[in-house]
């Protein structure tokens, strides 16, 4: 089977069309690009044939680069950094022969015009190869994304994307859609000059053919190309270019804070190709993609946002079950959390039953979903039309036996187990006797809730992260009596939503608040201890979280914690080890510094709720010690507290797959994605260097810092938890 067909019509023109087999959407791999190569060739040696169009048998183009083929590139290779360049180099000759298509090298003439028609969306090298081809067109498809989103996965567009979009459109206009992965509908993106049409899906291949026959050699000739050719925006030595590279520069290191190594190798490549001819800047390109991924930051970010992602959005832990895809959901509580589950439902074509205590409680769920509808329709991102469709789906009514004939209900009221017992009794008798009942909980272990259960079988806990239609990851915990169906039933939802689900087993604070909590914690210890607040928020996001430990408990709310707090001691009684934390987040508390929520809390916020900085008395109560830590220290302070959570969640066996912990990491409270979560990051220093970390942690601040044993076993035996615990494929 091959993923290129090939065809000559009677007027001579050939169409190259791509339909890799089994897959929902094209993606490149190394045979496609020999294969591809040698269909152009054909083309450009026929006589016969005047023109070509390169095209898609689906309904998008392509998704990209296989990027399983990526980062299997320089494994087992005994050069990695050559085979990876002869690979890039390669695939830049197949483009440069479809740019000069057959043209004379000395006249520049004589090519034969290759134009690219685009049904739908074309990401990464589904949009560098039609930048080597002389024009795009893209049916005019509001659901298309066009773009070069590579740097949301650790790397940058390799194949020509970079030198050839930043010579079409300049360095600023090109930033955006380089440095920022911004995809475009194909209207946009062909007013941005992405693409050069945007026309009716029906005429697309008409109007492509037509450019085809009636182009000229002067159609064809990239401007690059051209004598005279000069940088839209100016090159680096012009001083408005001089001027871009220096603003571009300050962009990127005040995004990526220095710790995305992908971002500042594509300025790098873009810089130095603009000083040097078109072919040079090619393989200048080449050499910055090689160093970037062979870098351990962009293959564990490729392993886990997209290979171990994908693998958990297909279902990797689901156990053996019939489809069990929801039909009729009933969502119990209309609050913030009960109102984004019944939307992003809704959204799903799922028919919703919202119930809270009375109607018009239950009403102003469903209002939550309007707003949100709204909001998307001022952003074009919707329209009426579909926002009265999704609000039909919803029903919101204080009245329980409206759940009749629903599959699957989540509970979502207040986090008091009587409370959600008494919900789950309500429920429960009026549901099939074959529904699943999901709690959504983040801290009450599911094992006692199940016992308000008629069925603990058929009950399982499903956390959801606010807000909902914003948060991709979706927690899925196991009680000890739920059966194989509740879970399969859950991961089935949380695909039809979208979302990318875990699984793990029943315990205190399951796997992502147990992570989140110390690293909050640790961070208001360190305040209480006289470390500069600035420094503990700073050294955070200089290692890559994407807020500071005392910004994200103002954003949780302090009386939340406080809450935890009281209800952790309660349970733990003389082993709870927060102490000092409590101190701070108490007296916060009964100051009325509730968070973001209050307008004051760690930060001081306007009228508006703006953060206006620190707030001073912060450091008045808690005065700031004569000498500072190094940032070392507390960064590693702030990633080791988390990464050794999760180290103790897979020993313990919460935890089931590395995979879903350095996913769920990222996805979840945002763990320094540069490193691919905590299991991929104590590989990348390795376990010894880990431990050594450890003890030196420990012996300064306690034994919370204590190396686990499964982290000095690896230690001991020089391995990694890929290399132990990941399937084979996926050890690095």
């Amino acid at each position: 089977m091959t993923d290129f067909s090939y065809a000559v019509d009677a007027d001579g023109v050939a169409t190259i069309t791509w339909d890799v087999p089994r897959k929902s959407m094209n993606v490149m791999s190394l045979a496609g690009i020999a294969e591809l190569k040698g269909l152009v060739e054909d083309a450009l040696a026929d006589d016969a044939v005047k023109g070509v169009i390169l095209t898609s048998g689906k309904d998008s183009f392509a998704g990209g680069m296989d990027l399983n083929t990526i980062s299997a590139l320089s494994k087992g290779s005994q050069n990695p950094a050559r085979d990876v360049f002869d690979f890039t180099m390669e695939g830049h000759a197949m483009m440069r022969r479809i740019e000069r298509a057959g043209m004379d090298p000395k006249t520049l003439k004589g090519g034969k015009p290759i134009a690219a028609a685009l049904p739908g969306t074309a990401l990464g090298i589904g949009l560098e190869l039609p930048l080597a081809c002389h024009r795009i067109f893209a049916a005019d498809n509001p659901k298309a994304k066009i773009g070069l989103p590579e740097i949301m996965v650790g790397i940058f567009p390799g194949g020509g994307g970079t030198t050839r979009l930043v010579r079409k459109l300049g360095v600023l206009a090109a930033a955006p859609y380089l440095l920022e992965g911004k995809l475009l509908a194909p209207a946009k993106a062909a007013k941005a000059g992405l693409i050069d049409e945007c026309v009716p899906a029906d005429e697309l291949l008409a109007r492509a053919k037509a450019w085809v026959l009636e182009a000229k050699d002067a159609d064809l000739l990239k401007p690059w190309d051209q004598k005279g050719y000069k940088m839209p925006g100016g090159a680096p030595y012009h001083p408005a270019g001089f001027m871009t590279f220096v603003g571009a520069s300050a962009m990127v290191n005040g995004k990526t804070k220095g710790v995305y190594p992908a971002a500042k190798a594509l300025l790098s490549s873009v810089y130095e190709g603009a000083l040097v001819p078109f072919d040079t800047a090619l393989k200048i390109e080449a050499r910055y993609f090689t160093g970037i991924l062979l870098n351990p930051s962009s293959g564990a970010m490729i392993r886990s946002l997209f290979v171990n992602k994908e693998a958990l959005d297909k279902g990797a832990m689901r156990p053996a079950a019939p489809d069990q895809s929801v039909k009729k959901l009933g969502v119990l509580g209309a609050g913030m959390m009960g109102a984004g589950i019944a939307h992003v439902a809704a959204q799903a074509g799922i028919e919703v039953v919202l119930i809270d205590r009375d109607q018009e409680a239950a009403d102003r769920g469903k209002a939550h979903s309007e707003a949100l509808l709204d909001k998307a329709i001022s952003r074009r991102k919707s329209t009426p039309e579909k926002k009265a469709a999704l609000l039909e789906r919803i029903t919101p009514t204080p009245d329980y036996a409206a759940l009749e004939g629903c599959d699957l209900v989540v509970e979502a009221v207040f986090e008091e187990p009587g409370i959600k017992a008494e919900a789950t009794r309500k429920a429960e008798a009026h549901l099939p006797e074959d529904a699943i009942f999901a709690t959504n909980t983040s801290t009450l272990p599911i094992s006692e809730l199940a016992k308000a259960s008629r069925n603990p079988e058929q009950f399982v806990g499903i956390h959801f992260f606010s807000p909902v239609d914003r948060m991709m990851l979706v927690e899925i915990i196991r009680g000890k009596e739920t059966g194989d169906r509740a879970v399969a039933k859950a991961l089935d939802f949380v695909r039809q939503i979208r979302k990318t689900p875990i699984v793990v087993n029943d315990a205190r604070y399951f796997y992502a608040n147990r992570c989140i909590l110390p690293y909050t914690n640790e961070g208001i210890r360190m305040v209480r201890e006289g470390v500069e607040p600035a420094l503990v928020e700073n050294a955070a996001k200089l290692v890559g979280m994407p807020v500071g430990p005392l910004q994200l408990t103002d954003e949780v709310s302090i009386d939340l914690g406080a809450k935890i707090a009281r209800a952790t001691r309660a349970a733990m009684g003389d082993a709870y080890p927060d102490a000092e934390v409590d101190e701070v987040v108490f007296w916060l508390e009964d100051a009325g510094r509730l968070g973001r929520k209050a307008k004051a809390g760690f930060y001081a916020y306007d009228e508006k709720g703006k953060r206006t900085g620190l707030w001073d008395g912060l450091t008045a109560q808690y005065p700031v010690a004569e000498t500072q830590p190094e940032l070392a220290q507390v960064q590693h302070r702030l990633l080791m507290i988390q990464s050794l959570e999760a180290v103790r969640a897979l020993e313990e066996g919460v935890l089931m797959d590395i995979r879903e912990g350095d996913v769920a990491a990222i996805l979840g409270w945002g763990f320094a994605p540069w490193s691919g979560g905590p299991f991929s990051w104590l590989d990348m220093i390795g376990a010894a260097r880990a431990v050594e970390i450890c003890e030196g942690l420990e012996a300064s601040f306690g034994p919370r810092f204590a190396a686990p044993a499964l982290l000095r076993e690896l230690a001991d035996s020089n391995g990694g938890f890929y290399d132990r615990f990941a399937p084979a494929a996926q050890a690095a």
